[in-house]
């Protein structure tokens, strides 16, 4: 593991940074990841069985119910010291794009600005036939329709066999390719095309910052420091280094 004085330094003097965000940082507010909520009623079912267009349109109610219980869930959950700690480092660095698998929206809520959500947000729902955006939908079990289309409404996140969001990618992608420094911060790294912006983005002469409880699996190469820990830990610690308080 890299001394964090070294990632600190570093960090201190970029002027562009990009951070990346996994699940691993929302397992530490208490959210399960996708494979561990399936949990209780919903072990018997699989990934295909619940995130899928086809199984929206094979069984809407079902679908519906299995996202409503995750987003009540969300309701208990806080933004820990790694989530607050990237807003810190926003006040700290010229320039900050903060991309994330994470569809919590527990950064927003810690007080970041203009995240970019690869895979979505499970607070927002739209409608399943036109993609209309519904600002207001009743919790109900019952899936409830569009109020413009009367299309079904539906979670607005990125199932299987679905394209990420265009503008999302497109940024996500500019600020790997500018970035001095890229933080990959619990994220397994294994999961396209979000895995490929570290490398992009230490192609084009980044630092690379791993921070992640376990590095079992990252991918080492030049430029490339790791540090092993939680983000809730690790964060703060980073920035007290680099910016030391009197």
């Amino acid at each position: 593991m890299a001394p964090i004085s070294t990632p600190a330094t570093l960090l201190k003097r970029a002027r562009r940074v990009a951070v990346l965000t996994g699940a691993g940082i929302s397992a530490e507010s208490g959210i399960p990841t996708f494979r561990d909520a399936l949990s209780g009623y919903w072990a018997r079912f699989r990934a295909e069985d619940l995130a899928t267009p086809e199984a929206f349109e094979r069984d809407p109610e079902l679908v519906w119910r299995w996202y409503r219980e995750r987003r009540h869930r969300l309701r208990d959950a806080e933004p820990n010291p790694g989530h607050r700690a990237l807003v810190t480092l926003s006040d700290k660095v010229p320039q900050l794009t903060l991309i994330t698998q994470n569809v919590d929206g527990l950064h927003a809520r810690a007080g970041s600005t203009g995240v970019v959500e690869l895979h979505g947000n499970l607070t927002r729902v739209r409608c399943f036939d036109a993609g209309h955006l519904a600002p207001e939908f009743p919790d109900t079990e019952a899936v409830p329709r569009c109020a413009r289309c009367g299309s079904l409404l539906r979670p607005d996140v990125v199932w299987f066999g679905e394209l990420l969001p265009q503008a999302a990618l497109h940024r996500a992608l500019e600020a790997a390719r500018r970035a001095d420094v890229f933080l990959s911060v619990g994220t397994s790294n294994l999961v396209e095309p979000a895995a490929s912006l570290r490398w992009i983005a230490a192609e084009r002469g980044a630092a690379v910052l791993v921070i992640n409880p376990t590095m079992d699996g990252q991918r080492r190469g030049p430029g490339v420091h790791h540090l092993a820990g939680p983000a809730s830990r690790i964060l703060p610690e980073l920035l007290s280094e680099a910016w030391p308080t009197d």
